[in-house]
């Protein structure tokens, strides 16, 4: 484990929730709303969650002296169309029907950036996953239950949905922190006398 504290860069209780889990001591520090934006349409998934996981650990960093802050950004993808959180419910149901009975993508960015100082490593995980074809019925239920709301994709994996599987990579990805990419990550940084790891 690093030396320096753990600063979580989001406000979201799943990440808070999968750190705890895994038994991390940290705090959480959420990066301004103006470093969770800028979606470039030429930039792929991969990119997307690269440029703002990192937009978001530094945004924190340059607020804090010292520490070990960890921006995370993640999306789907379903036919080449990134789905981020939904706006609304209208357009939650676009995602969820775009996504039944198709195979699909959670990406995740990953950012360490160690203070003081400027250094930083970002690496990206992906997910594949299944959505059976439901029912409009069973759409219409799960939007009721507005479990949908700040989820990229408009779901949950973690909502107990059997009709959502992984197919290959990480869980806990899906649910918004890939904590296997993240204690790869931790260790490259303790072991690296930089702190910066191996690129």
């Amino acid at each position: 484990m690093p030396t320096s504290p753990l600063i979580l860069a989001s406000s979201s209780p799943r990440r808070r929730q999968l750190m705890e889990q895994h038994g991390y001591e940290f705090q959480v520090v959420p990066p301004h709303e103006s470093a969770e934006c800028g979606v470039c349409s030429r930039e792929t998934p991969p990119e997307l969650v690269a440029r703002l996981a990192y937009q978001k650990a530094k945004d924190v960093a340059e607020r804090i002296d010292s520490g070990l802050v960890i921006g995370c950004d993640t999306v789907a993808e379903c036919c080449g169309l990134i789905l981020g959180k939904p706006k609304n419910r209208e357009h939650a149901r676009e995602m969820l029907s775009l996504l039944r009975g198709r195979e699909h993508h959670v990406y995740s960015g990953l950012c360490l950036w160690r203070r003081p100082g400027e250094e930083h490593h970002v690496q990206v995980d992906v997910t594949k996953l299944v959505m059976d074809s439901i029912t409009d019925q069973e759409l219409e239920k799960y939007l009721t239950t507005d479990l949908w709301e700040g989820k990229a994709g408009a779901f949950g994996y973690q909502d107990s949905n059997n009709w959502v599987r992984v197919l290959s990579g990480s869980e806990s990805n899906v649910v918004g922190l890939p904590m296997e990419l993240l204690a790869r990550m931790l260790a490259d940084v303790s072991l690296s006398p930089s702190g910066r790891g191996p690129e």
